[in-house]
């Protein structure tokens, strides 16, 4: 069965069929520091709207280093270590980084805005046509949880 969003890799697998409640390019340390890249296409979802055929093989460990004890594990295999996704403790939200967690990153919308931009790291504003921000858009509000 083909489902709207698949990822993960060889031996976990995600799926979402739901759009995503959120989509932007984030600017934060936390993401460049995880995932290396200057910035970082995340997609949220409501939790229970990215599933997960064997959570029994993930790994969790803190998303944020500096916050052990925050709210977002970040997910991986646990055979061969891939990124599967980032799951919130508390059931608000599951997030997928489609470049690098086994999607197809063609198939998902573009992210609509950049997030978490910070005019003290020494870069330039994004001027893409998108609209920036410091945190999350303004009328997002994360979703209650379970």
């Amino acid at each position: 069965m083909s489902h709207k969003y698949e990822g993960g890799c060889d031996h976990v697998h995600t799926h979402a069929d739901a759009e995503p409640i959120d989509n932007h390019e984030c600017h934060c340390n936390v993401c460049k520091s995880v995932t290396g890249q200057h910035t970082t296409h995340v997609a949220f979802f409501n939790h229970g709207d990215l599933k997960v055929d064997h959570p029994e093989k993930l790994a969790r460990q803190p998303f944020n280093k500096d916050n052990p004890n925050g709210p977002l594990e970040l997910c991986t295999c646990k055979d061969c270590g891939a990124a599967i996704m980032l799951d919130d403790k508390q059931k608000r939200i599951r997030v997928a980084v489609p470049n690098i967690m086994g999607y197809d990153d063609a198939k998902f919308p573009k992210a609509t805005y950049h997030a978490f931009y910070d005019n003290t790291k020494g870069y330039p504003k994004p001027d893409d046509g998108r609209p920036v921000y410091e945190g999350f858009r303004p009328e997002f509000a994360m979703p209650a949880g379970a």
